[in-house]
């Protein structure tokens, strides 16, 4: 399949430091490449949405005038470092598009944008034969890395791309500092859209000046408007001819001019396919609007034995479970604050917003600072601090959960998009390090990572943890899970359940051995075990939803058995399958013993990832008959 926006056209500027403006020539030439990109950003990023992958479509549309200016600047001079580094790595879209352009990729491979296998992921990842040059991480951890590249190359101009939303990383304040106190010659051109995920950080950080931040610092710093070019350039070339570090603030509306998107939070993520049909419509791209009309072949549906058809999505399951908590309480506001970084509806937050506002923050994106204000306000016996973001990004608190622990705090943690599971972002948003956050000192702990399989057992654990003291940790996955179904058909956590804390469960009982899973892992056992068992292999099930805790009942039931197999989306050098087996042996048990967790870098995609680890239903049954003969 073609590429349906004819790229031929674009043609590729070079700049001197020493020109003060465009010409005429130039000036046309631009503004026609910045249409093209554009265009083709809408176009594929829309494409990925008619198939589910998502897309992040607004910020990689709104920077590209001045990622081309920079671009003319690079090929213009060699004393420009020809990478362009972007610090928010949700703008990939246009890496992509430049890899293209620079002729290291074939225009039809952007037709595959976060597809699986096709290395188009949602955040950078350095990949430099396909003109990938660098990994752009987390939100907000880039710029302290081109520091060092800028150390590197110091007769180097340097750039990098800014946004309002990384800037709020505290991060990026000691690059700032950095960056200053050693003069590097690096160039930061920020988009400030005033959008973040969840909402306009005018309103939600009040005070917060790009300006008056990045100058405070040290920083020769300017403000544009990004939609003028001329001045776009000007501030630009003057930054290059600066010595030093130098911010240009770049002013405009999110996804301006693409009607239903401009200005709003919604342009952040994916646009959606009716609106980039209009978009495109009005572009006169009428190729490119006939394929977004295009239905894509629908995936099979997946069933899975011992678990309902119906799904439900723990992450978001979380806010209205506790909603209800909240207002079973008498004045919430004095007991209880829940903190937001900007993840409110990935993380289900948001329907602690529309229910209870009197409890609910918009933090921004702080993660450090709001899991310790969440901590600090549950420091206080009866009080409690809420917090919620992405799995991945715990790594970045354990400091202050090491903090939270020592101060006696109260908090509820929930991460969601926990393991691997519809992974689009791929390796970097990767959730697989949860047992970092089991990192107090024995005498006195009572940190607990909670697991749950569906939705109904996180309704269980919640309401007889919810006012428990300490540090509790509630991890959900980005994708639904189906309700785990007894022997009888009925839902396994539903009428009757009771959950009882520091206990694991058994599923299915078993003669041959045990696997012992938890989350997003336990339904797919769950079909082995059932398919197995109809060839007369009976392996039983543990459910093991308190990560962290060992139950000397359940260990004695296992380690009798003829094998035990952990399995999880954890990652397998720091999870539970390198606990669980040091448990058994320290106790005198010695059945064959393996685990299974993730262990490489991820290919894009969503459900492929968890096969592609090695983790699917398939994978977990043949690792089951090996140990079984071995």
């Amino acid at each position: 399949m073609k590429f349906p926006i004819d790229l031929s056209g674009y043609q590729p500027l070079s700049f001197s430091v020493t020109q003060e403006g465009l010409d005429a020539q130039q000036r046309a030439t631009l503004l026609h490449n910045i249409n093209l990109l554009r265009d083709s950003i809408v176009f594929f990023t829309a494409l990925a949405n008619t198939k589910g992958l998502g897309g992040h479509t607004g910020g990689a549309y709104d920077i590209v005038p001045e990622l081309l200016i920079a671009d003319g600047f690079m090929k213009g001079s060699d004393a420009c470092y020809p990478v362009y580094f972007d610090e928010a790595g949700h703008r990939v879209a246009i890496q992509y598009m430049m890899a293209v352009l620079n002729g290291f990729k074939q225009p039809e491979s952007l037709l595959h944008y976060r597809e699986f296998g096709q290395g188009l992921y949602g955040h950078p990842e350095r990949h430099e034969e396909d003109g990938i040059f660098f990994s752009s991480g987390r939100l907000g951890h880039l710029w302290s890395q081109v520091n060092g590249v800028a150390e590197a190359h110091p007769d180097k101009t340097v750039f990098l791309f800014g946004s309002d939303g990384s800037q709020q990383e505290g991060d990026d304040a000691e690059a700032a500092r950095y960056a200053v106190a050693r003069k590097l010659n690096i160039k930061l051109l920020v988009d400030d859209n005033n959008v973040t995920i969840a909402g306009h950080p005018s309103a939600y950080l009040q005070g917060y000046d790009l300006v008056r931040t990045l100058s405070g610092h040290g920083l020769a710093t300017s403000s544009c408007d990004g939609e003028d070019i001329d001045s776009l350039f000007q501030h630009i070339r003057q930054a290059i001819a600066a010595t030093g570090p130098v911010a240009v603030v770049v002013k405009r509306l999110m996804a301006v001019g693409v009607a239903g998107i401009e200005g709003l939070p919604k342009g952040h993520d994916v646009i959606p396919v009716p609106m980039a049909i209009e978009y495109l419509t009005l572009k006169g791209r009428d190729a490119a609007v006939a394929l977004l009309k295009q239905s894509p072949p629908k995936a099979e549906k997946v069933v899975y034995l011992g678990s309902s058809a119906e799904s439900a999505k723990n992450r978001d399951e979380f806010g209205k479970i506790v909603s209800d908590l909240i207002k079973a309480m008498e004045n919430p506001a004095s007991q209880v604050l829940v903190v937001d970084s900007d993840l409110e509806g990935s993380c289900g937050l948001h329907h602690i917003r529309k229910n209870c506002p009197e409890v609910y923050v918009h933090g921004g994106i702080m993660e450090r600072n709001n899991f310790s204000v969440a901590a600090g306000f549950g420091s206080a016996p009866g009080k409690q601090g809420i917090i919620g973001t992405f799995a991945a990004f715990q790594e970045m608190v354990i400091s202050e959960i090491t903090m939270a622990r020592l101060n006696q705090a109260n908090v509820l943690a929930h991460f969601s998009h926990s393991g691997v599971d519809d992974m689009a972002d791929n390796t970097c948003h990767f959730g697989i390090n949860n047992f970092f956050a089991d990192n107090g000192l024995a005498e006195h702990d009572h940190t607990r990572l909670y697991f749950p399989a569906d939705a109904l057992q996180l309704q269980a654990i919640l309401g007889t943890i919810f006012h428990n003291p300490g540090l509790r940790f509630i991890y959900s996955t980005r994708s639904g899970t189906p309700y785990i179904l007894d022997e009888q058909g009925a839902k396994r956590y539903g009428d009757g359940y009771a959950f009882l804390p520091d206990t694991d469960e058994v599923v299915r009982k078993g003669r041959d051995g045990y696997i012992v899973a938890y989350g997003e892992m336990l339904y797919r056992c769950l079909h082995v075990v059932e398919s197995l068992k109809t060839e007369g292999i009976h392996i039983g099930l543990i459910n093991k939803p308190v990560l962290n805790v060992i139950d000397e009942a359940m260990l004695a039931t296992v380690g009798a058995s003829p094998l035990v197999l952990v399995v999880e989306t954890q990652n397998s050098k720091t999870g539970l399958g390198i606990r669980y087996g040091s448990w058994l042996l320290e106790r005198g048990y010695a059945p064959k013993y393996g685990y299974m967790g993730t262990w490489k870098d991820g290919a894009g995609g969503l459900a492929e990832q968890i096969p592609y680890q090695g983790l699917g239903t398939d994978a977990i049954r043949d690792k089951v008959l090996e140990m079984l003969q071995g």
